[in-house]
């Protein structure tokens, strides 16, 4: 008798144990469910404390620097045939432009900590110096506007090629990524100069400016509407499609590099939007649609 009680109580014990194993399984398998969901493991505490990755464009950049050619010196926006970077969309303090560097740091801090070293008639072989002196501020954000001068020539065949065109801005974009390996690059297109003649050439004030050699190869003779003029204005318009071009794929390069997309390039400039000298240039008003658009393309999310 007491042979088959140990027996017992041993068979009992044991199937005790089973069945308190097959309970802890299901209740910890219920339990990993509940937490992360499915079989997904629980997410590590180094995991959940890791940190944001820092955003490659920043959308609120503490000092500008701007180059490029007469547009970014505010020329003939104030009085004929000057200089006005008061008024420069990328620089300037004029409370009637509000320029990108007041909206971006706000006028005290923009009077700090933006530059301008644009000069009148620069073309793209003249960029790689102005960066080079832009680049001693060590600004975060270099605004560029420059290709126009490069279309505007004596004639069409001395415009620069389109070849030398991407070799100069290549050559310039070398130099400030060397300069400035985390600054950020904003580039605007060139404008549509055809539509600048079309609007300007209504007045005979800017005719006559016109004549002192302002864009010749689009401007020159500018009544003329006989063929030849047709398909020099057509030749000038599409080098300066060609030049927006290569600053697009050449930016596209620079993961710190950003366009307008086009949008300068776009605009509509009317008379409004012109110097009232020489009805090519931006007006005052000109200016501040340009800061618009370069300030929409700089605080993007996206590009």
């Amino acid at each position: 008798m007491r042979q088959g009680t140990d027996q017992g109580t041993r068979s009992g014990r044991r199937r005790a144990r089973a069945a308190l194993a097959v309970l802890t399984a299901a209740v910890l398998g219920v339990t990993g469910c509940d937490a992360v969901g499915g079989d997904s493991p629980a997410p590590s505490d180094a995991a959940s404390k890791r940190p944001e990755p820092t955003p490659v464009w920043d959308t609120s950049p503490e000092s500008v620097a701007a180059v490029g050619d007469s547009i970014t010196r505010g020329f003939d926006a104030c009085t004929i045939l000057s200089d006005c970077p008061e008024v420069s969309w990328a620089t300037g303090g004029s409370a009637d432009v509000d320029s990108l560097a007041v909206r971006l740091l706000g006028k005290a801090d923009a009077a700090e900590r933006s530059w301008n070293h644009a000069v009148t008639g620069a073309r793209m072989a003249d960029l790689t110096g102005q960066v080079t002196r832009a680049a001693a501020h060590r600004p975060e954000l270099v605004a560029v506007m420059v290709g126009a001068n490069d279309a505007c020539r004596a004639t069409t065949s001395a415009m620069t090629s389109v070849t030398d065109f991407r070799s100069q801005f290549e050559e310039a974009m070398g130099t400030l990524r060397r300069e400035l390996p985390k600054a950020q690059v904003y580039v605007a297109s060139i404008p549509d100069l055809k539509r600048l003649w079309s609007q300007g050439r209504t007045n005979p004030l800017g005719r006559q400016v016109w004549k002192l050699g302002i864009c010749p190869s689009m401007l020159g003779d500018a009544d003329s509407l006989d063929s030849a003029a047709k398909l020099r204005r057509n030749t000038v318009r599409e080098r300066v499609e060609d030049y927006n071009e290569v600053l697009r794929e050449v930016c596209a390069k620079d993961r710190r590099c950003r366009t307008d997309g086009g949008a300068v390039h776009e605009f509509r400039f009317g008379t409004g939007q012109l110097s009232r000298w020489d009805w090519f240039h931006p007006s005052v008003d000109g200016q501040a649609r340009l800061a618009e658009i370069a300030y929409d393309a700089v605080t993007a999310k996206n590009p």
